[in-house]
């Protein structure tokens, strides 16, 4: 058994069998019984013989460690070999990192890697990482056929990888189409004082600039998580544009010294390249909000604006009531670049940098929305506290903020949620949509405002605002996939459902859902190994229980998840 926690360098192998869910629709039985002939005389006694260790399978597929890539390697080939001219495909994905074990599970980029490489394999063929292939060198004489670089979902650095097999199909020359308003991108300014502590100013500034455009209703704005994405890589502007499917780009740079900062902003028309309107900014550092306002101001007049005061006044909204004082906003962003680390550690510092932000600054409305929303999320995400015991101390500072500023849109989020969790579904949803009228282009808001839908019995609603929220951020974190999966789910799409929740990168955060799902697709065996899974996580769960703190308005959609629950056998 592996130690728990333990972190090291392994090889990984993911493999995925092609057309799973197909297959169990047109012969449920036959495909049960070739996968079990798979697993028992094909596929574990490879692993055994290369001296791998299958650390989880989950009916369609499996994750695989081995401490040698050859034997890796050659494990892989050999099951496809053995599979050639059968009934079944795998896809097979193959990387050398980083991995910990927790319980039964393993984590870290090894994974996540093997299987998004896993993810772009054709069926039967096996796709490498660049690690993979040069570990193995003239080890073996298996031909592989370079892929160059492949940008992979979720992962932030394009992977050089290589195929035994098939080539993969790519998306590479399909562009998404154009919105039907104009479009924008704002890539991560580069940090260039030479001193990596002052990353947070860059992307506090790329942050800012995001935010401020969109909060202009006619623009259509990419979200941060997917611009953010190609922070500190040569980009070319026309891959940008096909694959975050936008008009323009802005880039930039930023020198902080002292009290003085330079800012370099260019904007680029992406289809043609050409270069619409570029600006230095050399100021005081007490001046940075001035030079983001003029910096978005040139961009609207670059573009266009169809209505030039409406634009003006949209702008200005957003900086009017900002603190002026330039320490409080220093400790506002750095409070910012510790929330968006995550975890226990960096979300204490960034409590202590919202409060220092307020201490600085008391009608600083921003500081106090930020540090709402991080107790909500310590409540939602670590669940270190009760709702009971954080609600009070989040709404109260919500309405502050609000006090403060009425048009900050990040504490009408924070109210949303509160009032969802409440079971106060009317007044959830307003709060959310008061947010998205002052910030129509927030993709986080919108994807978080289906789950009150779902909740209140509108899952085609919230179905609408999910893929709204998934366009304005193609490359999204999981929960955006959980919430698209979780109105499929209730709107009976469970192959839908399926499709969405198993492209997770950690899926233990969905595993009730992927549980009930399993077993209302009838594919019980899996519902069980989900619903096992997660009892490991979490051993006194309950069903009645948990009933009691799910908020549906309707009872039937909660009887739904209620009945798959029971299916794939979670205690009473």
């Amino acid at each position: 058994m592996p130690e728990h926690g333990l972190r090291k360098l392994e090889a990984v192998l993911a493999a995925d069998v092609a057309g799973y869910s197909r297959m169990m629709g047109e012969d449920e039985a036959g495909t049960l019984n070739d996968l079990r002939r798979l697993r028992g005389e094909l596929f574990a006694p490879a692993v055994k013989r290369y001296r791998g260790t299958i650390i989880k399978s989950m009916g369609d597929g499996w994750l695989v460690e081995f401490p040698s890539v050859v034997d890796a390697v050659s494990c892989a080939i050999e099951i496809q070999e053995g599979l050639a001219g059968g009934n079944i495909k795998l896809r097979m994905g193959l990387h050398l990192g980083d991995i910990t074990h927790e319980g039964e599970d393993i984590y870290g980029d090894g994974v996540n890697i093997a299987a998004r490489l896993q993810e772009v394999a054709e069926p039967g063929s096996i796709v490498i990482s660049d690690m993979i292939h040069r570990s193995i060198g003239g080890k073996l004489t298996a031909p592989f056929l370079a892929l160059g670089a492949l940008n992979l979902k979720n992962i932030k650095e394009p992977v050089s990888a290589y195929a035994w097999g098939a080539a993969p199909r790519t998306s590479e020359n399909v562009a998404l189409p154009l919105p039907d308003k104009p479009s924008i991108a704002v890539l991560p300014f580069t940090n260039m004082s030479g001193d990596p502590e002052q990353e947070y100013f860059s992307d506090g500034i790329t942050e800012d600039i995001i935010a401020a455009l969109s909060r202009i209703g006619w623009l259509f704005v990419i979200a941060r998580n997917s611009s953010f994405l190609l922070k500190g890589k040569r980009v070319d502007v026309r891959r940008v544009s096909a694959d975050l499917g936008v008009r323009y780009v802005l880039e930039g740079s930023v020198r902080k010294a002292a009290n003085k900062i330079r800012i370099h902003a260019q904007l680029i028309d992406a289809r043609s390249s050409a270069h619409l309107w570029a600006e230095r900014y050399d100021r005081d550092f007490d001046e940075i909000l001035a030079v983001q306002d003029e910096v978005v101001g040139s961009i609207v007049h670059a573009i266009g604006a169809p209505d030039g005061v409406l634009e003006k006044s949209e702008r200005q909204r957003s900086l009017e009531t900002r603190t002026k004082n330039p320490t409080a906003y220093d400790y506002y962003l750095r409070g910012r670049s510790q929330l968006d680390r995550q975890g226990v550690g960096n979300w204490e510092k960034a409590e202590t940098l919202f409060k220092k932000a307020i201490e600085t600054d008391a009608g600083f409305a921003q500081a106090y929305s930020a540090l709402a929303w991080l107790y909500f999320l310590r409540f939602k995400m670590l669940r270190v506290s009760s709702f009971d015991e954080i609600h009070d101390q989040v709404r109260d500072l919500a309405l502050h903020a609000i006090r403060l500023d009425q048009n900050d849109y990040r504490a009408h989020w924070v109210l949303g949620f509160l009032n969802t969790h409440m079971g106060k579904h009317a007044q959830g949803l307003a709060c959310f949509d008061r947010a998205l009228s002052i910030n129509p282009n927030d993709a986080n808001v919108l994807v978080w405002s289906s789950e009150v839908l779902i909740y209140w019995g509108r899952p085609e609603e919230a179905l609408e605002r999910c893929e709204r929220a998934l366009r304005l951020n193609p490359n999204c974190p999981d929960f955006y996939y959980w919430l698209r999966g979780f109105a499929c789910f209730h709107l009976g799409r469970y192959e839908d459902a399926l499709s969405d929740l198993e492209r997770m990168i950690e899926p233990q955060y969905a595993r009730r859902l992927l549980a009930a799902t399993y077993a209302h697709l009838g594919r019980l065996e899996e519902a069980k190994a989900e619903a096992a899974q997660y009892m490991k996580i979490d051993p006194e769960f309950s069903i009645s229980e948990w009933s009691k703190t799910e908020y549906y308005k309707v009872p039937e959609e909660l009887r739904r998840f209620v009945d798959g629950l029971e299916k794939a056998g979670f205690p009473a």
